[in-house]
């Protein structure tokens, strides 16, 4: 099964195609002034030609369904839909941060955390187990604070994510690793895909919505 993967919820602009589990191709870049709106169709172009195959043979399509860049999410939510009426093929959605903590399962981490970096110093975040990935504490915003994660201070923590630069300032946490140059990454989505795919774990189309965590605040003209 032919699949195309679309991670557009940060500074990384992402695509992959996998067959089944195997990565075929990836391209993907990080750029502090979010490339996806013009960068997006250019990817999906260059992985297929990578994977040596074209747009008709995919067979599904899997979106990083955030949190993140509300912008954008939107870009790739849009692009996603499209492809799936375009083919007649099912969409798959998978929370971004599940996509940051894969490579680092079973790294003798008791628990892994992403940081997303929203304002000041807020986050979006969730919690995972080290070994099996499976979320502990549910998506949020989150200020920090120098109590945060406290309950976590006899644990061996990894943190990733670009919040986490904020997060290693005022956390007081010794046994605790900070990798803020992680962003969601279309390759990361493989194995979670396919999961919801043998689960038959799909998204209605026509009604699909990115998990924005918070309303869009854009800012006003004077």
């Amino acid at each position: 099964m032919k699949i195309l993967y679309l991670e557009t919820s940060s500074k990384n602009c992402s695509v992959a195609i996998s067959d089944n589990e195997k990565l075929l191709c990836l391209t993907e870049e990080v750029s502090e002034n979010y490339k996806q709106s013009e960068s997006l169709h250019t990817f999906v172009e260059w992985a297929l030609e990578g994977a040596e195959i074209s747009l008709k043979d995919i067979e599904a399509v899997s979106l990083g369904r955030g949190p993140g860049s509300y912008t954008g999410l939107r870009i790739g939510a849009s692009s996603a839909k499209g492809f799936c009426y375009g083919l007649k093929i099912p969409l798959i959605a998978v929370n971004s941060m599940e996509s940051m903590i894969e490579p680092f399962l079973d790294k003798n981490y008791d628990f892994i955390i992403p940081l997303v970096d929203a304002r000041r110093m807020e986050v979006y975040t969730a919690v995972y187990d080290g070994k099996t990935g499976q979320e502990t504490s549910v998506t949020e915003a989150k200020i920090l604070d120098e109590t945060s994660f406290r309950e976590f201070k006899d644990k061996k923590i990894l943190f990733v994510g670009d919040g986490a630069k904020k997060a290693k300032e005022i956390l007081q946490l010794q046994n605790a690793d900070f990798n803020e140059e992680v962003y969601p990454s279309a390759q990361y989505l493989i194995r979670k895909t396919i999961e919801k795919i043998e689960k038959k774990e799909f998204e209605d189309v026509a009604y699909f919505e990115p998990f924005y965590l918070k309303d869009f605040h854009g800012v006003k003209k004077k």
